[in-house]
């Protein structure tokens, strides 16, 4: 088939959503098949986005699913918080939570196509963010939170606890979305990281002339504050801060969380 109509043309154009002249062209360069036209645009357009990869992408979009003992967070980055809030950006990271959920993380392939779409039809730099999936062990709860602005989600939290209630798991991740922990624990923290901070706060100790004896509790109490700024556990719980996490655990222990939030 080499000679094509109109209306051949204007049905690509409504397949594909390129202007006139693009589709007509398209249909020239293939001999007049639809589909190879179709893949041939998809191309020239990639091509077009492909230069656009070095644009700062820090907007985006995050969804969190959980389906029983299984939860995702997907991020889909973008140029724009107006492309972020769209409805066709906000549905295709729902579908790829949905994905990871029912395939595992490997599941986002199966709409590449999807996102190639995307990518030509804003013209920005749109790519995959975080990507995490979390399969809970048998007995434990699994629950999450994202935060909504401007119709979009733009802070997901995933959080696994051993005992306690899909309610506490519920308000911890809520928690955790406001403060931001990098770390569960002390323990997680690299001693090399730690130990920068101390001799840094030990400088400034000495430096405020503080007398020699007392500067160790002095640094101690100040490592205090940056290990609460930076790990879950000894930060007060932010509905009251008179209560710590542990605290507020009480026999339930936190497995594990994860945090995917736009701008990070």
């Amino acid at each position: 088939m080499s000679e094509f109509t109109a209306k051949d043309v204007q049905a690509l154009r409504q397949a594909t959503g390129a202007g006139m002249m693009d589709a007509k062209k398209a249909l020239q360069e293939n001999g007049g098949d639809a589909t190879e036209a179709a893949q041939w645009l998809r191309e020239k357009g990639l091509a077009k986005v492909a230069k656009l990869g070095d644009r700062e992408n820090t907007q985006g979009s995050v969804a969190a699913v959980v389906d029983g003992q299984v939860g995702a967070l997907v991020e889909l980055k973008s140029e724009t918080d107006f492309s972020a809030k769209a409805d066709d950006f906000t549905s295709l990271v729902q579908e790829l939570a949905e994905r990871v959920v029912a395939k595992g993380t490997d599941g986002v392939a199966d709409l590449a196509e999807e996102l190639d779409a995307l990518k030509i039809a804003k013209k920005e730099n749109i790519e995959l963010g975080k990507v995490v999936r979390f399969d809970a062990a048998e007995g434990n709860v699994l629950d999450s939170y994202l935060h909504i602005q401007d119709g979009r989600g733009v802070n997901g939290v995933l959080v696994e606890l051993q005992g306690g209630t899909k309610e506490l798991a519920h308000d911890i991740a809520v928690h955790i979305a406001f403060t931001k922990p990098q770390f569960l624990s002390r323990d997680e923290v690299p001693a090399d990281e730690a130990e920068r901070e101390r001799q840094a706060l030990l400088d400034i100790t000495k430096a405020e002339g503080k007398p020699e004896q007392a500067w160790p509790k002095i640094v101690d109490g100040r490592m205090g504050g940056w290990y609460k700024e930076r790990v879950l556990l000894e930060q007060g719980f932010v509905r009251d801060e008179k209560q710590t996490i542990t605290q507020l655990l009480g026999d339930a222990t936190v497995v594990r969380f994860a945090q995917v939030f736009i701008g990070a």
